[in-house]
């Protein structure tokens, strides 16, 4: 998209800086990858250099997601977006040898039009594309769950598997909150369930999934540093969770890179990984079989390296 941009130009405009005041100020990074990514060949382009880094990361699943609605600028309908991801996903994925899905996103921002709107495209493509669930992300400190409602209620009563961002920006409150309301099977972040010890029980007694992103949550200055950072906790009181990178290129931070520093600082072996993804695998959005085939590639190729 902009070939010719040098990496002193992508830090200073397309990647959010080591601290942010707080999420809010965070996700208005994100603002110039968003204005790039309003045409075919951008979002097309976007997939492809995806691919290519779940490749270099030896990803062999993955789920991508996206809000449709903010790549309709310059004149594309949701459901072509929707279409050009859902098929550039399935061409890359071909070539690749990575299995994907599609989690289509609600924004906190988004009016109750914008969410339902969303949740429908997840229902007109959820069977036979690459779509395989629905999300709310953004700054769940700064607006309420009221414009969301009614999009989660179609979700629940059509039984589309439920992922939201929650216990980020705002503390166990907005876990409970969450939980109620929206009943999901994961929770983006939730690292602040650590304050409640009621929660953290909760989420064993009910195997609720935890989607932790370490490094963004110092960028978003949830913690100070990455010592401070309650993964070790959350993972040693059994607490379901698996590890991703959140917004790759906006944290400038790849899965490799984030193992490295879970390693470095809390002495984390192949054994806490390996738990982390067979958990994460136990938990996508896909169904049983395709569960077992993936967790038994994954030991396969695991154990190679460990042997």
């Amino acid at each position: 998209m902009l070939p010719k941009i040098t990496r002193d130009e992508y830090i200073n405009n397309f990647a959010a800086p080591d601290k942010s005041a707080d999420l809010a100020n965070f996700l208005k990074c994100a603002t110039n990858s968003i204005r790039l990514l309003q045409t075919e060949k951008a979002l097309r382009t976007a997939v492809q250099e995806l691919f290519v880094e779940l490749e270099k990361d030896n990803v062999i699943y993955a789920e991508i997601r996206f809000a449709p609605l903010l790549h309709t600028r310059k004149g594309l309908l949701p459901e072509e977006v929707v279409d050009i991801v859902d098929e550039s996903i399935s061409t890359n994925s071909a070539r690749k040898g990575i299995i994907a899905g599609l989690i289509l996103c609600t924004l906190r921002e988004f009016s109750e039009e914008q969410s339902y709107k969303t949740i429908q495209l997840v229902d007109r493509y959820f069977r036979d594309t690459n779509v395989v669930g629905f999300d709310i992300a953004g700054d769940e400190a700064g607006y309420s769950i009221d414009a969301h409602q009614k999009a989660f209620d179609y979700a629940i009563k059509k039984d589309f598997p439920r992922t939201a961002h929650a216990g980020e920006a705002k503390g166990a409150a907005s876990v409970w909150e969450t939980l109620a309301h929206f009943e999901p099977q994961r929770i983006g972040h939730g690292v602040r369930s650590i304050e409640d010890v009621k929660l953290i029980e909760y989420l064993i007694k009910n195997d609720t999934f935890l989607e932790i992103n370490p490094t963004c949550n110092i960028q978003t200055n949830i913690y100070e540093k990455y010592a401070d950072h309650p993964i070790d906790k959350l993972y040693k009181a059994s607490v379901s969770l698996g590890i991703s990178t959140d917004g790759r290129s906006l944290s400038n931070i790849t899965l490799s890179e984030e193992y490295i520093k879970l390693a470095d600082t809390f002495n984390w072996s192949a054994e806490q990984f390996q738990i982390c993804n067979i958990n994460s695998l136990s938990h996508a959005f896909i169904s049983q079989d395709e569960k077992d085939k993936l967790t038994l590639t994954y030991n396969s190729r695991f154990n190679a390296l460990v042997d």
